[in-house]
């Protein structure tokens, strides 16, 4: 346990799991933390303090969080260990029972995290979880992380008013909320002199960007387009319905935006996005591929996909599967749904059995092997500009086209953090990887 004077000389651990948007909190709870005088700890070294930020998007997210807990408690013997993020929002007591865990943070504390260590090192143990009802959660805390790679990961959004049945991030997460475009471009700006050259936006519905501010996700694009300071943006994840034609075409000519999408589908049935209570059917969502193949045919396309929801009936995963096959998309990530308590899927009688969801899965996964490896058979002979990373495996480096077509070449260590003119040559079917 960390004693009376809870910041001297103290090194903390910070451990990170689910998506990109938690990179960037962890980034900043560091921050915070170091200007209270709390160094990191180095590798193989033992901490004080040890920061875990829990996803719990799916049952398996939950149970890897709750193994992760227990690692690093073992790791890092008499540290003073704190939980944050959505599972410590969703089930707070749950969390709080991991042995190990000293103190349990909700959305609305886990940036006041500072606050709390110094007041409550030392709290019984019946009054150590802080957790505000999610309907109080209003603040916007903007986050920017570099974390272990060359891209920097820009939070511009939080929160979601979608209330799909399946979906419990409303619940962790809170109403959609967003930072001023003038705030976010500073941070922008900020990374970039300090040697970003990539940045990506992140967030949970990013497109729905504008309801703290009465701002739109286009101005916010058309804002960061003007920052000189940095040589690539990419859009994280964005709804279908909310990727206007407006902002491909502008992207289309864009000085800084990649031409790299990824949109989450999560059906190719009609039928099953209805019970999903999804806001778009497989017509819209096929008119917005069609729109970015005719304004950027190079572009890399993304795809998240559910297999096994409840209703989803043979019948449907079947139309599914042949509407995803004639999609022209580059990849897909497919995920088998989860069971999470609260969510309106649970009233819909229809269920999947584990073994048919696994069979599902990997039909979805070779169609999406396949078209990976047509999209980069495609790019053989074109010019690109790659951004090269820190890691080093072997005598190999990778990085990374503006098109996401991941390069693997000889390392030097000149590149790294650097954009590189490159002509794509020879395609590594095993790795998914590309020579210059």
């Amino acid at each position: 346990m960390i004693n009376n004077n809870v910041f001297e000389n103290k090194k903390a651990a910070y451990y990170t799991l689910g998506c990109k948007l938690n990179f960037a909190e962890t980034s900043t709870i560091g921050k915070q933390l170091a200007e209270q005088g709390v160094r990191k700890a180095l590798p193989g070294e033992k901490a004080d303090i040890c920061i875990i930020n829990t996803c719990s998007v799916t049952e398996l997210a939950d149970k890897k969080c709750r193994q992760a807990i227990r690692k690093i408690s073992r790791q890092h013997p008499g540290s003073y260990v704190v939980a944050v993020g959505c599972y410590a929002q969703l089930k707070p007591d749950e969390v709080s029972k991991i042995e190990g865990v000293d103190l349990v943070l909700g959305t609305g504390q886990k940036t006041e995290i500072a606050k709390f260590l110094n007041s409550f090192a030392h709290a019984r143990n019946d009054d150590r979880i802080f957790v505000s009802p999610i309907k109080d959660i209003h603040t916007f805390t903007p986050s920017c992380s570099k974390g272990d790679r060359t891209r920097y990961f820009l939070k511009v959004q939080d929160g979601c008013d979608y209330y799909c049945s399946y979906c419990t991030i409303p619940f962790a997460r809170g109403r959609s909320r967003n930072g001023r475009i003038a705030d976010l471009v500073k941070m922008a700006e900020e990374a970039g002199k300090d040697g970003g050259k990539e940045i990506v936006l992140t967030g949970i519905n990013i497109g729905d960007f504008g309801k703290s501010t009465g701002e739109t996700f286009f101005d916010l694009v058309k804002a960061l387009d003007k920052v000189e300071s940095v040589e690539r943006f990419r859009i994280s994840s964005i709804e279908p319905n909310l990727l206007t034609d407006g902002i491909l075409e502008f992207i289309a000519q864009s000085r800084r935006f990649a031409p790299h999408f990824h949109i989450p589908l999560q059906s190719g049935s009609d039928e099953v996005l209805k019970l999903m209570r999804r806001k778009y059917d497989t017509h819209l969502f096929a008119s917005k591929i069609q729109k970015i193949k005719e304004l950027l045919p190079d572009a890399f396309i993304g795809v998240d996909v559910i297999v096994g929801t409840r209703g989803e009936t043979d019948e449907f995963f079947e139309s599914a599967k042949q509407f995803i096959q004639s999609l022209p998309v580059s990849q897909l990530h497919v995920f088998s749904y989860s069971e999470r308590q609260g969510t309106a899927a649970l009233n819909i009688d229809y269920q999947v059995s584990p073994q048919t969801k696994q069979e599902r899965s990997r039909q979805l996964l070779e169609i999406s092997d396949r078209k990976i490896k047509d999209f980069y058979r495609s790019q053989v002979g074109t010019s690109r500009q790659a951004l090269f990373e820190h890691t080093k495996r072997g005598n190999k480096m990778h990085g990374f086209t503006e098109n996401y077509i991941k390069i693997e070449t000889d390392y030097r260590i000149s590149w790294i953090n650097q954009l590189i003119p490159v002509t794509l040559g020879s395609f590594n079917e095993n790795e998914v990887t590309m020579s210059i």
